[in-house]
């Protein structure tokens, strides 16, 4: 019987933080991180079979084997031919791409949507996405959105012709002026902030330049297992981190959390941190129920001493009408539409 009620108690839990979704991102300070998993299907996970290397059935994968360096180029020239695709347009694109860039389009589309909805008296008008994908799946879903909305895109370059990665850029917010300068309105922004750098980053001495093609030495940190050091030698990387820990540590903040699943250590340690902010909110989305435990795992959290901050929805707390959680149930979530399909 206390079983039966435990159970109770959990599902009604659940259904009380998912119909708070969308009042939370109205009234938060809004962060996203997005993982490889919001890429799918247009890039497989690295876990795929499609990335194995011709090896013996008894090797065992490790960080320091020739198997994960082999998926790890692989995985960047899948990236490199994906990410040319949807710079080359609707014609060369296959169905797999074209739905995930749906799936962006339609997941931006609710964050500016959020933002046009937000009392900026009370909060910025502001969305800061955090991804440690390199595709450019974010960028072309942004630049098919903003030709017809009054919403900055910020990427965090400067220049025209040259445009160079500067993260102070990621401080700056536009207003809109009235004709007679009578009133000013902050616009929505949507600040991208890739902290494992891009197919389109190219080095360029000390600068980062951020180019509107697909590059042939991008600057990018490879999951190899040194994500660690390999980010931090690099300060562009360095800062990029600094204000993820920042925007976690300030008040009345939320970070919705899609398709990652903290194996990366530094990021992980940073939300354990962030996590003893008491006004922060994380809300972890899990592509199956198992990805509570691993989540808790790799943030080294026992899952009797779960912080109450700490979210996690999973397949199992979903509404009946929708049979999986992935970037698209993810929109309709934040969107509030949980009533019905």
């Amino acid at each position: 019987m206390e079983e039966k009620d435990q159970s109770q108690h959990i599902n009604q839990q659940s259904n009380e933080r998912i119909n708070k979704l969308r009042e939370l991102a109205l009234t938060k300070r809004l962060n996203f991180l997005i993982g490889s998993g919001a890429s799918l299907p247009g890039i497989p996970l690295m876990s795929d079979k499609c990335f194995e290397k011709r090896t013996k059935p008894s090797q065992i994968p490790s960080f320091s084997d020739e198997k994960t360096e082999n998926r790890n180029e692989l995985l960047l020239q899948k990236v490199n031919e994906v990410s040319k695709t949807l710079l080359e347009g609707n014609k060369s694109m296959s169905s797999e791409i074209k739905q995930t860039l749906e799936n962006y389009q339609g997941f931006l589309s609710v964050v500016i949507d959020i933002l046009k909805n937000s009392n900026a008296r009370q909060v910025p008008r502001t969305a800061n996405i955090f991804t440690t994908n390199y595709d450019l799946f974010l960028e072309k879903a942004a630049d098919n959105l903003i030709q017809n909305q009054a919403v900055i895109f910020n990427d965090g370059a400067k220049g025209y012709f040259n445009r160079y990665l500067d993260s102070s850029n990621f401080n700056m917010t536009v207003s809109y002026r009235g004709l007679n300068d009578n009133h000013r309105d902050d616009l929505p922004t949507i600040t991208l902030i890739k902290p494992h750098g891009s197919v389109n980053w190219e080095k360029d001495n000390e600068k980062l330049l951020i180019r509107n093609q697909v590059v042939k030495k991008p600057t990018v940190v490879k999951p190899n297992g040194y994500e660690n050091s390999e980010t931090f030698m690099n300060n562009h990387f360095h800062d990029m981190l600094r204000i993820f820990q920042l925007e976690l540590d300030k008040p009345e903040s939320i970070l919705f959390v899609v398709g990652f699943s903290f194996q990366d250590k530094h990021i992980a340690g940073m939300l354990n941190r962030a996590l003893n902010n008491n006004r922060l909110i994380v809300i972890c989305f899990g592509y199956s129920d198992q990805d509570e435990d691993n989540i808790l795992s790799n943030l080294q959290i026992g899952s009797e001493v779960v912080p109450s901050n700490l979210w996690f929805i999973t397949p199992k707390d979903l509404p009946a009408y929708l049979d999986k959680l992935d970037l698209p149930t993810v929109t309709k979530l934040l969107r509030g539409d949980v009533s019905n399909g």
